[in-house]
């Protein structure tokens, strides 16, 4: 039993980390005004080119460079659609996923099933690893999730804390106040969108390179979508974020779980989903619905 919790863990972690990824990148670009609808397709296109990187270099650190750097390629569309041409950015964002996943589909085709031959090692930290229990799950794993959690604590300093990070949420919430304390509206969305685009496709390689080590279709499976369901339910709060991920992470986990149980395959596949939409009626529930309010420029253009 022991085993098989920790066990559990561990899947938990690597099953989480893709979905925190995206949903920090996600909180940076909403904070600054920027609504992403496209973060499946970011997700998508960042999985299939980190993975072919990878088989091609034979280096798994070369491919989550190219994973990141094409989702920081595909959302410069968005955010030159929606900044620049102040363009519906909904429409912008929903027309990115349908790209990202048809281009993803199309190039790694000839590669499903085939496995990476390299794989990205995990680290050891050395004193901690030796923690009974504690040390095997939170001290012995990837890069990438190392990575990931310091992501997390650094942006939740950054936007509380910092003046950089007041300005990103004036950008959000008043526009026009902060272009006329000096601050520029349109550079601090770009770079935010620009960002969350480069996590989102980060979180996409992470999928290819570390979570299956392989290509298939509809590799993302979703998680694009649960991103921006999780922005909401940590309130744009990096710090939240944390919960959201790993506890979506326990869900994916136990798909497989509970397969040996005979439960239908088809309805394990939906409980993601329906996590997803019970965290999004608990807070239309919650008593205090101003804590649920996005930033109040979220989706919107800003002219001068």
């Amino acid at each position: 039993m022991e085993k098989i919790l920790l066990s559990v863990a561990v899947r938990t972690l690597v099953a989480g980390t893709p979905l925190l990824l995206g949903t920090l990148g996600e909180i940076l670009a909403e904070r600054s005004g920027v609504l992403n609808l496209g973060v499946e397709g970011m997700m998508a296109i960042g999985a299939v080119s980190g993975y072919l990187a990878a088989l091609g270099s034979g280096s798994p650190w070369l491919g989550l460079a190219v994973a990141l750097a094409a989702g920081m390629a595909i959302s410069v569309i968005h955010a030159f659609v929606s900044v620049t041409l102040k363009a519906n950015q909904v429409v912008s964002g929903l027309a990115l996923t349908m790209l990202g996943l048809g281009a993803a589909s199309l190039l790694g085709k000839p590669f499903i099933g085939r496995p990476l031959p390299v794989k990205l090692e995990a680290v050891r930290i050395p004193v901690l690893a030796d923690i009974p229990y504690l040390g095997p799950v939170l001290f012995s794993r990837d890069a990438v999730f190392y990575i990931s959690v310091l992501l997390g604590l650094v942006f939740a300093f950054l936007l509380a804390r910092t003046r950089w990070g007041i300005e990103v949420r004036s950008v959000g919430e008043n526009p026009a106040a902060a272009d006329a304390a000096g601050v520029s509206v349109s550079g601090r969305r770009y770079l935010c969108t620009l960002a969350g685009g480069a996590l989102a496709g980060l979180a996409g390689g992470y999928l290819s390179l570390v979570y299956s080590n392989s290509w298939m279709e509809g590799m993302t499976g979703g998680r694009g979508w649960i991103v921006i369901a999780l922005t909401i339910f940590a309130l744009w709060r990096p710090g939240r974020a944390f919960l959201g991920a790993y506890l979506f992470g326990v869900i994916f986990v136990l798909q497989y779980l509970l397969q040996p149980l005979g439960i239908p395959p088809n309805l394990l596949g939906m409980m993601p989903y329906l996590a997803t939409l019970a965290v999004l009626v608990a807070g239309g529930l919650r008593a205090d619905h101003r804590q649920l309010a996005a930033p109040t420029a979220l989706g919107e253009p800003f002219s001068k």
